[in-house]
């Protein structure tokens, strides 16, 4: 077992043999390299729920920093129901359960299962009624119409033994299904009563339980009678949840709810009933939790239902499909009640829509995250914690020696100038992550116990984006383009047309 060490200072990191000896923190928080303003403003969010709209390039760190959020909140403590409406299914009754609720219905309600018995242990004639006994003694499941020990039918068809016509009908029974379905010996369920010590006889119910025969007692019946009454419901969002819900590019359906089309409309004998159709949606599901939406300008026109929840905290679930059976079932006042962290890049901030920044700022904060750090001693110390949680999140990769970390360090400095921050280091993570991963896979191939330094040289090569290895191999993205396009489509591409003539230092 490697002992983990907490690191503060690069002599604690240098002192280490690799990375697998780093202790990661234990608050998501704190293993979010840079953004200070950011993590500070997350806090602040959990805290006193207020909403957050990230600001900034991809891989920057925004989406760990939602999930943190979700982290930090407390746990969720209701339970989101709809119930059949006898007077009118098509608008199911809306039921919010406490913590407490729940959990005493759960409590009320153990034990409906009874009790499981072997068949050997109760009486013979229950067993023989229910398929388990032949009347040769010999046990066997009741889809064994047959009985494994002599042969015989153990379907009850017989009026005697010289009854000639009801074995010629067992016969018939154990060859051919019955209606479609595997024939099975015996009944599927007994009632009978017994005497208990005062005197009075209580029903006491057998039924089969696979290779099991299930004994329901009074008790047991009555709970699950008061289970077949509460049935009459489907939980919409469940107590024990995950307070993060990720709605990026979702859909109208996913973001807000729906209720499910019926071919039977919902008819009493063939159809399934209305509140059973009705489906959450996002929103509903991020109750009491954190709503995230990265690139939240693409959602376009449906940002304004944010807006309208975000401002209730509630929204109705009602079929969006004309044409379906379920537009006309709806459900009102849902909560919907979430802290909303969206993202954007800088080029969309024009697409969101001003009502939804303004209610932002209203209840939260709008913050620009960084895209590098300087690179001091402290921000050193905490790329080698971000190696380490790479690796560890990866799971399919060696933990990376010390001058591995240092090569990378190295990389993400290099990546900080191209990007106009000298003396700094990159924050744009999520492709450096992946260079930690291409170095790993390079190790794993080779055996290597850990990435080592020249694993990072190599997979620094590897993964260039394909634009450096065009203007490697060609010369430059245009040389490379003319090269990669036929005399046909040369002569039917605008791209192409409209792109010969361009100055190549555009592309390196």
């Amino acid at each position: 077992m490697i002992e983990k060490k907490a690191i503060k200072t690069w002599a604690d990191v240098s002192s280490l043999q690799s990375t697998e000896e780093i202790e990661i923190p234990a608050d998501p928080l704190d293993r979010v390299l840079g953004q200070e303003e950011a993590i500070q403003l997350a806090k602040i969010a959990a805290k006193q729920r207020r909403h957050l709209l990230l600001v900034g390039p991809p891989g920057t760190g925004k989406s760990m920093i939602a999930r943190a959020i979700s982290l930090q909140i407390p746990k969720p403590k209701s339970e989101i129901r709809v119930s059949n409406n006898p007077e009118n299914p098509e608008r199911p009754f809306l039921e919010v359960l406490t913590e407490e609720e729940v959990l005493r219905e759960n409590t009320n309600l153990a034990g409906a299962e009874g009790k499981l018995l072997d068949p050997e242990k109760i009486q013979k004639s229950i067993a023989e009624k229910l398929g388990y006994l032949c009347k040769c003694g010999g046990y066997s499941l009741p889809a064994d119409i047959t009985c494994p020990h002599c042969g015989q039918s153990k379907l009850n068809i017989s009026g005697g033994q010289n009854d000639i016509f009801g074995s010629m009908l067992n016969n018939v029974l154990v060859a051919i299904p019955q209606m479609g379905s595997v024939a099975t010996a015996g009944k599927e369920r007994i009632n009978t009563t017994r005497t208990l010590a005062d005197g009075t006889e209580e029903t006491i119910v057998f039924e089969r339980a696979g290779n099991k025969i299930r004994m329901l007692d009074q008790k047991a019946l009555e709970k699950r009678r008061q289970l077949d009454k509460s049935s009459n419901h489907k939980v919409l969002v469940k107590l024990d949840r995950n307070p993060f819900v990720l709605a990026t590019g979702a859909s109208e359906t996913e973001l807000l709810g729906d209720v499910r089309h019926d071919p039977y409309g919902g008819h009493q004998s063939l159809g399934t009933p209305a509140y059973e159709r009705v489906i959450p949606g996002s929103i509903h599901e991020a109750h009491k939790g954190v709503l995230f939406i990265d690139e939240i300008s693409h959602l376009g026109p449906l940002q304004r239902f944010i807006l309208t929840a975000m401002q209730d905290k509630e929204f109705p679930i009602a079929g969006r499909n004309p044409q379906s059976a379920g537009a006309s079932v709806k459900v009102d006042h849902v909560p919907c009640d979430f802290i909303l962290v969206a993202a954007c890049n800088i080029q969309d901030l024009e697409n969101i829509l001003s009502p939804l920044r303004s209610r932002i700022i209203g209840g939260g904060y709008e913050v620009l995250v960084d895209v590098a750090m300087p690179d001091i001693e402290k921000n050193r110390v905490k790329y080698a914690q971000f190696v380490a949680q790479e690796i560890t999140m990866d799971g399919h990769i060696p933990h990376a020696v010390i001058p591995a970390v240092e090569a990378i360090i190295a990389e993400g400095r290099s990546r900080a100038k191209k990007d106009k921050h000298i003396n700094s280091l990159t924050l744009r993570l999520r492709e450096l992550g992946g260079l930690i991963r291409a170095a790993g896979d390079i190790a794993v191939m080779e055996g290597s116990r850990f990435i080592t330094e020249e694993h990072i040289k190599r997979a620094i090569k590897r993964s260039r984006p394909a634009e450096e290895q065009i203007s490697d191999r060609y010369g430059s993205y245009t040389k490379g383009l003319s090269k990669d396009i036929s005399e046909s489509q040369k002569q039917k591409s605008e791209y192409y047309m409209e792109n010969e003539h361009v100055d190549d230092q555009m592309f390196n």
